[in-house]
C-alpha cells in the first residue's frame, strides 16, 4: 500500500522526539558540540534563513553522508560519532522529522528534529543567517 508524505512524517514523529525552538536553542547552548543539520535541498536551504552554525545536508544525501560503511569520500566526518547530539531542521519541520528518523535508524542515540523547522526558530525571534 502506498503512503503519503504526510503519513511518512507522522510515522517519523511517532519514533523521534521533536523539540521546540527554545528547547533546541538551550540544547545548543548547553552543548556546543550539538550538530544542527538543515536537510533542505541546497537550492531551498536558507529561504527562511539558516540557524547559525547549521550544516546543510539534503535529505536525499543524509543517509549516504552518515553511512560508515561507504568509502570515506562519500561520508561527512561530522556524522561519524553516533553519540554526538544532533538536531535536524528544514523549512517547516516535515523533512526534519524524516531526517531525524533516518539518523535514529542508522544508530544515532541523541537525535531530534526541531518542530516547525527554521520557520518556527525565526518566528520565535532567534537569530538566522
Amino acid at each position: 500500500m502506498a503512503v503519503t508524505f504526510k503519513q511518512m512524517v507522522g510515522e517519523a514523529r511517532e519514533n523521534v522526539p521533536g523539540v521546540s525552538s527554545a528547547e533546541a536553542r538551550e540544547k545548543i547552548k548547553a552543548n556546543p558540540n550539538t550538530l544542527v543539520i538543515d536537510v533542505q535541498d541546497a537550492a531551498d536551504a536558507g529561504a527562511c534563513g539558516l540557524i547559525p552554525s547549521s550544516k546543510n545536508i539534503s535529505l536525499g544525501m543524509l543517509g549516504i553522508r552518515a553511512d560508515l560503511e561507504l568509502p570515506e569520500h562519500f561520508r561527512d566526518p561530522d556524522l561519524a560519532d553516533r553519540n554526538r547530539p544532533v538536531l535536524v531542521t528544514c523549512g517547516a519541520g516535515g523533512q526534519a522529522a524524516l531526517g531525524a528518523y533516518l539518523l535514529k535508524k542508522m544508530g544515532f542515540t541523541d537525535v531530534a528534529y526541531i518542530d516547525g523547522g527554521t520557520a518556527a526558530w525565526k518566528a520565535a525571534g532567534f537569530e538566522v543567517e
